[in-house]
């Protein structure tokens, strides 16, 4: 409809009092009131009309049309009957300036491989003034008259391009969200009234307003953006990566080091040696070591350049080839470092070469494991040009408590008890950091290529 009416009783009289778009408001105007004068509305006062609302959208103004009409008696009050024959009365142009950090959110949906369309209902000069005030370029502007007219086929058409959609109805938002998603698209839609609900529940993403929305659009969908903010929409959007980068580190960190105890363990039975790791050790290395550095991995900051990449494909798998070949490779020699440290020594010939060469290759895969999770602090490239050195305390700290306890382990008497170890030397631990450091050095050395590569293309 575009507009909206009210009916009050003055003087005995009836008295309706309309407002709305103006082009609709001046189509049902027949009359224009100036001062006490009311005449009739001509072709040029209408063209003149036009050109002030028209001006006045062009420079970003809401523009909204008012006008009146007495009506006779016994007339009948709906919407046909009432809103025509209508005297025009003036328009009012309205700012609603958009939030100053909008821009850079623009800039930053751009290189973050995310298109932001703009669905209004307001002019389409409007939109287009607001839309060059925030970054937003487009190409052309579509209204809700000309979306009837056109088939999804072309519709779609459109969509690939720079467009944005005024005038339009709630009917047309979830129109133009289905036609994404058969392009294939991830779509977020935001909204804040009733009639957004469908255009919400459609959505892959239905963001209501979390101060304008009404209860029905924040219950259809599946966040509420509490301030109203789109800047905010992409800070969720950043969090989102670096929550799915952190899941992805969390988890290949802990398949790589598990699969460098299965391999140690696996092929020391294979080699008919005595047990590599006894229970007690494997036990202490999942609930003590492991867990802790796993955990801090989780809090990882965002990586540098997180907003430069694609967006991923849905179907992509949280282990890609890339991370299964570096479980692999790592998991491999983690265990086979494991097994040489052991058997290194268990045929050294020294005096309990047995407990020397299990107190060996326990401390060994701890180390080996906590050199890992450096591996893991970064996945698009090495650590020093990508999330820094000191940006996660938490793995900082979690790496000196779980060598310090390993550390307690091998010579505190009650611990080398409980977890049959014993002392170890000066030059035992210079051959486990020996054996560690390559894990480390190597895979920097791979990352780093690999991101120069990626810089470079």
């Amino acid at each position: 409809r575009k507009r909206m009416s009210v009916v009050y009783e003055e003087d005995g009289k009836l008295i309706a009092y309309v407002k709305g778009a103006p082009e609709v408001i001046l189509e049902r105007a027949t009359q224009i009131q100036e001062g006490e004068t009311i005449r009739p509305l001509d072709a040029a006062y209408r063209a003149k009309i036009t050109r002030v609302y028209e001006g006045m959208a062009e420079k970003g103004l809401r523009t909204l049309a008012l006008a009146y009409r007495e009506l006779p008696e016994k007339i009948s009050l709906d919407a046909e009957s009432v809103e025509k024959e209508l005297v025009f009365l003036g328009i009012a142009g309205i700012i609603d300036p958009p939030h100053e950090e909008v821009p850079d959110a623009i800039e930053a949906t751009a290189s973050a491989g995310v298109k932001v369309i703009m669905i209004t209902g307001d002019n389409p000069k409007t939109a287009r003034a607001i839309a060059a005030e925030v970054g937003l370029f487009v190409d052309e502007a579509l209204t809700a008259s000309e979306l009837e007219k056109m088939d999804d086929a072309t519709l779609r058409e459109k969509l690939r391009g720079e467009v944005l959609f005024a005038r339009a109805r709630p009917a047309d938002k979830l129109r133009i969200v289905k036609n994404l998603q058969q392009l294939d698209h991830v779509v977020a839609m935001t909204g804040d009234g009733v009639n957004d609900a469908p255009a919400l529940k459609q959505a892959d993403i239905g963001i209501a307003m979390g101060r304008k929305g009404t209860d029905v659009a924040k219950s259809a969908s599946d966040m509420v953006l509490l301030d109203d903010n789109f800047a905010t929409i992409i800070k969720a959007l950043r969090e989102g990566r670096r929550q799915y980068d952190n899941i992805q580190k969390f988890v290949r960190y802990l398949l790589s080091s598990n699969t460098g105890e299965i391999i140690a363990i696996f092929v020391n039975i294979l080699l008919g040696g005595p047990l590599i790791l006894l229970p007690v050790q494997i036990l202490w290395m999942n609930l003590v070591t492991d867990g802790m550095t796993a955990v801090a991995l989780g809090l990882e900051k965002a990586e540098k350049g997180i907003m430069q990449r694609p967006p991923r494909a849905k179907e992509e798998p949280i282990l890609d080839r890339y991370g299964i070949m570096m479980i692999l490779f790592l998991g491999s020699y983690i265990g086979f470092a494991t097994l040489w440290l052991y058997h290194h020594y268990l045929t050294s010939g020294v005096a309990n070469a047995t407990l020397l060469a299990q107190t060996v290759a326990f401390t060994g895969i701890i180390i080996l494991e906590k050199m890992n999770v450096f591996n893991f602090r970064s996945l698009s490239g090495p650590i020093s040009l990508t999330t820094g050195w000191f940006s996660n305390k938490w793995v900082l700290l979690a790496v000196v408590v779980t060598v310090s306890l390993q550390v307690a382990a091998v010579y505190l008497p009650w611990l080398q008890e409980t977890l049959h170890t014993t002392a170890l030397g000066l030059r035992e631990w210079g051959l486990i950091v020996a054996a560690a450091l390559p894990l480390f050095l190597v895979t920097e050395l791979y990352k780093y290529i690999r991101y120069r590569k990626k810089e470079n293309a």
